[in-house]
């Protein structure tokens, strides 16, 4: 039965607790000084609040750590792998479950079998790690997603739908092996997927003969914001908007490290029998047995287990209202935000809080280092530095791990990032001083730029 109270509380308690190190500003200032002004290289005992990904940064529960303790680390088909399997095909739908270390190595394994040299993938947001892994097979990652999910300002409640007549012109112009579509989408904000739009998409998918595939990391998420946004889904279990959202899909990569609730993990769902054997081959060759895939028996508990309570209504709510009071907060102070904000983090729009500092000097980037040298709190970067010339935006998300921060760290958030804000005109840009060749946000250094 819903509470009557208006405050909404985590559905949880806290029964270990973690010590922060409380840094001070001339630390800080060194310290990030010494990691080339890059955030991912500073170390997580160094940062007060941690918001630099939701990823593998979950706080499990007591039945996952009991299911760690009951595991079978047996190397081939192990009591674990059939718990696993068997909470995967029932939420997911999909005949073929193949486990891997985490959501990339899932990514690596279904485009190295499935793409080809000229071939596009369309999706609304490829993600970083998607878009890399579909352009080292040769392919092209192309963006689709509606002109809304563009403009930061807009409140448009599903701006991760992908433009349907964009994508129908793809099609017929292109080759295209498969259709990727990442629920929620990341790279755009966070925001939602609509199930009009998930069905729009099959259907297309399905009159050309194209496969469809779902990024599907942060599946329950998406399902609460349709629940709580899609005319006519308001009084259906999340449950069930969940598996008719994915059994619209052919298959889907999903990192368990988001709303697997696990410290890592994930795997590939297809339904295509020819492609499961080529994928389950070259899974042995790099990853691992196919009843264990790079995981230990107790990381397989982890996720069966995880993958339904990322389903509990009761979490659910808090989690996205955790998320969204974290974004009304920070806009209340001023402080230019995505809007609405998604379901797992608070993105702000670094290119209008910042217009003094061009795309050229990243400005999300240099948002991110005061972030961190005014209070500790580690966040990402996505515009320039990592999507590179061109970035549709410059924003810095702050991710909130699940189960992880309570209403006093936000309230600190809220208080650091004000404070930057009534600063901003003081901020300048950055350079960059080296970096690789792909994937540069994770291991570039960084120089400030003098006024």
């Amino acid at each position: 039965m819903p509470s009557p109270y208006k405050t909404i509380i985590e559905p949880h308690r806290i029964k270990v607790v973690e010590p922060i190190r409380l840094t001070t500003l001339d630390e800080r200032q060194a310290l990030l000084r010494a990691a080339g002004h890059n955030l991912f290289g500073l170390r997580a005992d160094d940062v007060i609040i941690d918001l630099l990904t939701d990823s593998g940064t979950s706080a499990m529960s007591a039945e996952q750590w009991a299911g760690v303790m009951r595991a079978d680390e047996a190397y081939a088909g192990s009591r674990s792998w059939f718990r696993f399997e068997a909470a995967v095909k029932d939420i997911f739908g999909h005949r073929h479950v193949i486990p891997t270390h985490q959501g990339r190595a899932a990514e690596r394994i279904l485009f190295s079998s499935a793409v080809k040299k000229g071939q596009v993938v369309p999706s609304n947001t490829h993600f970083d790690t998607t878009r890399a892994n579909i352009e080292f097979t040769g392919a092209e990652a192309l963006d689709l997603v509606i002109p809304e999910g563009r403009v930061p300002s807009s409140r448009h409640p599903f701006k991760g739908d992908m433009d349907i007549g964009r994508l129908e012109t793809v099609l017929q112009d292109r080759e295209v092996p498969l259709v990727m579509l990442t629920v929620t989408n990341n790279s755009g904000g966070g925001q939602p997927v609509s199930l009009a739009n998930i069905r729009a998409v099959s259907k297309l998918c399905r009159e050309r003969g194209v496969a469809f595939y779902l990024d599907a990391c942060r599946f329950a998420e998406n399902a609460f914001l349709i629940k709580q946004r899609e005319p006519g889904q308001g009084d259906r279990p999340v449950s069930d908007i969940a598996r008719e959202m994915l059994r619209l899909a052919d298959g889907c990569t999903m990192s368990a490290k988001k709303d697997g609730l696990a410290n890592t993990g994930g795997f590939i769902a297809a339904n295509d029998d020819a492609l499961a054997e080529r994928m389950r081959n070259l899974l042995i060759l790099t990853e691992g047995f196919p009843t264990y895939g790079g995981l230990a028996g107790r990381d397989l508990e982890a996720i069966a287990l995880g993958l339904y309570e990322a389903l509990d209504e009761d979490y659910l709510t808090y989690r996205i209202r955790s998320v969204a009071y974290l974004g009304e907060k920070i806009a209340a102070a001023g402080v230019p935000i995505v809007e609405p904000p998604g379901g797992h983090a608070v993105y702000i729009d670094a290119k209008a809080l910042l217009p003094q500092i061009p795309a050229s000097q990243y400005p999300g980037q240099a948002l991110a280092c005061e972030l961190y040298v005014a209070g500790g709190i580690r966040s990402c970067e996505i515009g320039s530095v990592m999507l590179g010339d061109g970035a549709p935006m410059e924003l810095v998300r702050l991710a909130l791990p699940r189960r992880v921060y309570t209403q006093s760290h936000v309230d600190y958030v809220v208080e650091v990032v004000a404070d930057v804000c009534s600063r901003r005109a003081q901020l300048r840009g950055m350079r960059i001083v080296e970096q690789p060749s792909v994937l540069r946000h994770f291991t570039a250094r960084f120089a400030p730029l003098t006024a």
